[in-house]
């Protein structure tokens, strides 16, 4: 019992030690293997909680560390690559004296990443769904974003404004108070698992034939559909 009990927390360790790796390479302008350590991070985030609940070694301890690692892989980490690339964006005259500032609104993605995983740790809404933007897929949206359309950004002069919306959604859609579907299945069939099933399909394609946008992709696409499934909610609601 005294080793099985570290097992999840050596787990959620790992997942930190990936999110210091890929700050560092995002640091070191090489945003594809910030992203590759991110990826492993979330796999180590996605076994830790279940070792935990299969040793039945769950703790007040590893809550709060898993935490800590998850806003170092999901928080700085996405945060650095997006600050990189807008360190090495060619700035239009217009940003004029505050273009060495700009670089610097990266790490508001860290912040409210922090700032949305201490809600989720006191909020026992979301057992079968997300309240807001999970903060692994805000970061994996920021890799591949960044990966995907890096050419395009720096080619363009409105490529700063719209890094500069996108933080600004990306913020608030992590503490948002907007409902998103999660992929647990309580039962396997159609009904009652449409968009599930439809969110599943429609994401082939875009790992098909995307490349490095596809993270990207599957996100905006996640974010659409939620919002597509709490209008359907409320109208039904209201008719």
């Amino acid at each position: 019992m005294g080793i099985k009990k570290h097992i999840p927390n050596t787990i959620t360790c790992c997942n930190l030690v990936s999110g210091c790796i890929a700050t560092s390479f995002a640091f070191a302008g090489d945003p594809k293997m910030a992203m590759f350590w991110i990826i492993m991070g979330a796999v180590f985030d996605f076994f830790d909680g279940m070792v935990a609940r299969l040793l039945h070694v769950s703790s007040p301890i590893g809550k709060e560390l898993d935490s800590l690692a998850d806003d170092v892989t999901f928080g700085v980490a996405p945060s650095a690559i997006v600050f990189s690339e807008l360190y090495n964006l060619q700035y239009p005259s217009s940003f004029y004296g505050i273009a060495s500032y700009i670089p610097y609104c990266a790490f508001l993605i860290a912040a409210f990443s922090a700032l949305r995983l201490a809600k989720f740790n006191l909020d026992d809404r979301q057992t079968t769904s997300f309240i807001g933007l999970p903060t692994p897929a805000n970061a994996l949206f920021w890799g591949s974003f960044i990966l995907g359309g890096h050419t395009i950004i720096e080619n363009h002069s409105w490529g700063v404004p719209l890094m500069l919306v996108m933080i600004c959604i990306s913020c608030y859609l992590l503490i948002a108070e907007f409902p998103m579907f999660a992929l647990k299945f309580k039962q396997w069939s159609w009904k009652g698992n449409e968009i599930k099933y439809v969110f599943i399909l429609s994401c082939i394609p875009m790992l098909l034939f995307l490349g490095y946008s596809a993270f990207s992709a599957i996100i905006a696409w996640y974010v659409i559909l939620s919002a597509y499934v709490l209008f359907t909610n409320k109208f039904k609601k209201t008719s």
